[in-house]
């Protein structure tokens, strides 16, 4: 059709809509200028007045909860009447009869006195029309069809499936669910993450959510929402964040005016029920939502109640029960930021037990001081109304601007942080003649208990003095007295000997425990539950009745106590539901014990390669195999410094009730920064899961993790470990050490090593489900047997340039991204392994040159024998075994 006739019969078009509008009657798609809507004229439609072509958003002059006062131009989910979109959420039209106009300038909305209160700006060419189209978006148009405006451009509280919101942008809640005007939360899209804010406090943030995974670093540049999940994306379209969910044709993410985040899935747009599985809560735990019980109320398990020393109000929330009442900002200005110099400022306590939500995700506005120097700090603060001390970190954290709902009071936030609240005593202050009277008084006795105290200053540092140069005097002929005792004697001594550093300082440290704590809460290590290579594990209960395992660290020679603290203090606050959280740490002296959450379980090894008890079920294994690739992405992109493990194996996945898998002691592997990647110098890991790179000088990256993590695909598809011999003569199967201990086999016995089996079965193109373990009885699903068998092929390349991020490696395991095909010319070294790790000195038969197998080099750059394995001799078994 020639442009010309085309113009017009869009122009047609436009009238026809534009006719029927007029009517009162909803028009679909389009609507053109010297069109007037209001409440009163489309009653019959509930304010309606344009549909989209399916009839799955309506625009309509809105009115919330179908009270009479306030009216919106706004954008509804038809068919389940969820408000998406308002224009004049702060201007709201008044009257039912008052006029929304279209004009060539644009969209207007006037009071009952014909005053315009509300406007879309100016533009440089004339509106010729308003469009709605299917995917909610209401925009207006000129008479090319270009768009002048659109709601996708400025969201209120809610945003649609193809809809963005880039970072530097945010949703702001509604002030109650029949006023549109801006509340007090705020959903903010950052460079780096997504959060959820009250009044200036953080109180939930994507990265933080289970359900979320952290595919890659980078510079978030927008957020979206589709059929397949949430997402935060990069300016390439790379995924950064995600959380998935089923398929559906519509999302609507809205954040509600008590300040919960939800995002409701329907299977198609003109669908009205939401299906079960498609819902999304943040956060989830209620007692995290700012306000959820109200000002200074207490949020528990059972239900919402008042700290001690408060009492319920009328309003919800709680007050002081001694008639004092707690500070606001709009009182500062008074002395000590108590606004009336007559009423004295004082802190009442919380109590034990109570923390504050903004202090799980916000950093300590100081460390490093005592309690004292916290209250100061906030005495002299106007805006302060509070204040939460860590006694174990020496962490202080101020509450400004608006206090919220207390909370119950978690591992982050234990009985050893203690809360108090600004408040001003209702009783007046004394007349002036008493105070004058004071005034005298204290003339009198300021200078006599100043000299007090100075002659108690000096004597005490003339006595701190003495003891410490006794004290080097005795540990002088303490160390003469070793030089003369056996090394058993030596070693006892110097255990006993404690650190001049115990009250070492470090903000973000988790719970610090005494060696007498941990003895009480272990029964004085009276249940031992295993073992690894840094030392023995003990099962324990916490005061508060929670299981925990405790880990005696010895035998090893640890980095420095600061050291020790630093790192501690970094893994602490690493939270992801397949990680295993550490609960608290101890440090006395000589002494390291780690104390993590219990997991009634075990490990993986028990449950996958025993030969008695309940069986690993396919699914399960599925479980086992995302739940463990997740925790590892977060460990390499989910943290702000990197974390390689460099022992993944069965041993460090655990297990517990309710399909809970979660990776344990990454809490000692080596943290790494960018800079720092290709700097190990010691071999780590454990014998059958070590990657090639670890022989060789290549640099150790995150890629060394995959490797391990392919090898355990492998036995989590085949049900025992990846090596085990057969004897000739029929005698049986008997695996290796428990450990994956490979060697060459002896005479009559061949090697049987299942990943060259699997390599040989995908190069044959045969059926992948045959490879499963046979105690399944088939019980399978081969396509999902075919997905573990190829990512952890991909896993194993020899180049670790090769092998997929462990992020891409979750995506590929749960059906979410392309399936890569393994490289079969990057896993030529499975048949050497498979025959028993052949050297140059066995006469092996291979012609390959092996360059990390035939004459390897040490760290120091000395090349060195192998053995008959195939091992470096100068390894240690304790090298091989390596941190656990």
């Amino acid at each position: 059709m020639p442009p010309t006739r085309l113009h017009l019969a869009v122009l047609l078009l436009l009238g026809v809509a534009s006719d029927r509008a007029r009517g009162g009657r909803v028009a679909t798609e389009l609507v053109t200028p010297d069109f007037t809507a209001s409440y009163l004229l489309f009653q019959d439609s509930y304010g309606a007045f344009l549909a989209s072509p399916s009839g799955a958003f309506h625009a309509a002059v809105y009115n919330p909860r179908d009270q009479l006062e306030r009216f919106y131009l706004a954008v509804l989910h038809a068919p389940s009447k969820t408000c998406v979109w308002v224009a004049n959420r702060a201007a709201p039209i008044t009257d039912r009869a008052a006029p929304l106009q279209l004009t060539a300038k644009g969209i207007s909305a006037e009071d009952p006195n014909g005053t315009t209160i509300w406007s879309t700006p100016p533009f440089g060419e004339p509106v010729a029309a308003l469009r709605l189209d299917d995917h909610g978006n209401l925009a207006l148009l000129d008479a090319r069809n270009a768009t002048l405006w659109q709601s996708f451009d400025r969201p209120t509280d809610s945003i649609v499936s193809s809809q963005r919101l880039p970072a530097g942008a945010f949703l702001a809640s509604a002030a109650s669910d029949s006023d549109f005007s801006e509340g007090d939360y705020q959903l903010n899209v950052t460079a780096a993450d997504v959060l959820l804010t009250w009044m200036g406090s953080m109180y939930w943030r994507l990265s933080n959510d289970a359900s979320s995974t952290v595919d890659r670093g980078g510079t978030v540049a927008y957020m979206a929402v589709n059929g397949t999940g949430l997402y935060l994306l990069a300016a390439d379209g790379g995924v950064l964040v995600q959380v998935s969910f089923p398929a559906a044709e519509l999302r609507i993410v809205r954040l509600g005016y008590d300040g919960k985040l939800q995002i409701v899935s329907f299977a198609s747009a003109n669908s009205s029920k939401s299906p079960m599985d498609g819902g999304f809560v943040a956060p989830r735990d209620a007692c995290a939502l700012p306000l959820f019980c109200g000002a200074l109320g207490l949020c528990t398990p059972k239900g919402c109640t008042c700290p001690p020393l408060f009492a319920a109000t009328h309003d919800g929330g709680c007050a002081p029960s001694d008639g004092s009442t707690p500070l606001s900002v709009s009182s500062c200005g008074g002395a000590g930021g108590g606004g009336n110099n007559s009423l004295p400022v004082s802190y009442l306590s919380l109590g034990n037990g109570v923390g504050y939500f903004a202090n799980k995700l916000a950093p300590p506005t100081v460390s490093g001081k005592n309690v004292s120097s916290c209250q100061a700090l906030c005495t002299s603060n106007c805006s302060c109304l509070g204040y939460f001390y860590d006694d174990s970190a020496l962490s202080c954290y101020l509450v400004q601007h608006q206090l919220g709902s207390f909370m119950n009071a978690d591992s982050t936030q234990g009985s050893d942080k203690l809360g108090y609240i600004k408040v001003q005593s209702s009783k007046p202050s004394r007349t002036s003649s008493s105070s004058s009277s004071n005034s005298t008084l204290m003339a009198i006795l300021l200078p006599t208990i100043i000299a007090f105290v100075l002659i108690v200053v000096v004597s005490a540092a003339v006595i701190r003095a003495w003891r410490k140069e006794a004290g080097r005097s005795s540990r002088s002929r303490d160390q003469q007295v070793r030089r003369q005792r056996s090394p058993s004697d030596s070693a006892h001594l110097v255990r006993d000997i404690d650190d001049d550093d115990d009250d070492i300082v470090i903000p973000g440290l988790p719970t610090r425990f005494t060696h007498h704590e941990i003895e009480d809460m272990t029964n004085s290590f009276r249940i031992k539950i295993g073992a690894g290579g840094f030392g023995a594990v003990y099962k324990g209960e916490l005061p508060d009745g929670s299981e925990v395992a405790v880990k005696k660290i010895e035998g090893v020679g640890m980095q420095g106590k600061r050291e020790f603290c630093t790192e501690i203090a970094v893994i602490g606050n690493i939270h992801h539901i397949n990680l295993v959280r550490l609960r608290g740490f101890c440090t006395e002296g000589q002494r390291r014990l780690l104390v993590y959450e219990y997991m009634n379980r075990g490990s993986l090894d028990r449950s996958l390669f025993r030969p008695t008890g309940p069986l690993l079920e396919w699914k399960e294994r599925m479980d086992v195999a995302v739940g463990a690739a997740r925790g590892l992405a977060y460990l390499h992109f989910g943290c702000d410094q990197k974390i390689i493990h460099c022992d993944v194996k069965p041993e460090n996945i655990l297990l517990a009730d309710g399909g809970q898998v979660k990776i344990a002691d990454f809490g000692l592997a080596k943290l790494l920064t960018p800079e720092q990647s290709g700097l190990f110098t010691t071999m780590r890991g454990t014998r059958g899961y070590l990657a090639p790179e670890w022989l060789s000088n290549t640099a150790i990256t995150d890629r060394t993790d995959v490797y391990s993590f392919g090898m355990v695909l492998m036995e989590l598809v085949r049900g025992r470990k990846n090596r085990s011999e057969h004897v000739s003569d029929g005698g049986g199967e008997a695996s290796n050490s428990s450990n994956g201990t490979t060697g060459s086999s002896s005479r009559g016995a061949k090697s049987d090593y299942f990943p060259l089996a699997a390599l040989e079965r995908h190069e044959a193109g045969q059926q992948y489900a045959e490879l499963a373990d046979p105690r399944l009885q088939g019980r399978v699903v081969a396509e999902e047997v075919e997905r573990v068998v190829k990512v952890a092929l991909c896993c194993l390349h020899e180049d670790p340039h090769l092998r997929p991020s462990m992020a891409v490696v979750v995506g590929m395991l749960e059906g979410a991204m392309p399936l890569w095909e393994p490289r079969v010319e990057s896993l030529e070294f499975l048949r050497l392994y498979g025959r028993g790790f052949p050297g140059p000195a066995d006469g092996g038969g291979s012609d390959m040159n092996l360059k990390h197998m035939a004459s390897p080099m040490d760290r120091s750059g000395r090349t060195t024998s192998t053995t008959m394995s195939g091992w470096p001799s100068y390894l240690s078994s304790s090298q091989l075994s390596g941190p656990r």
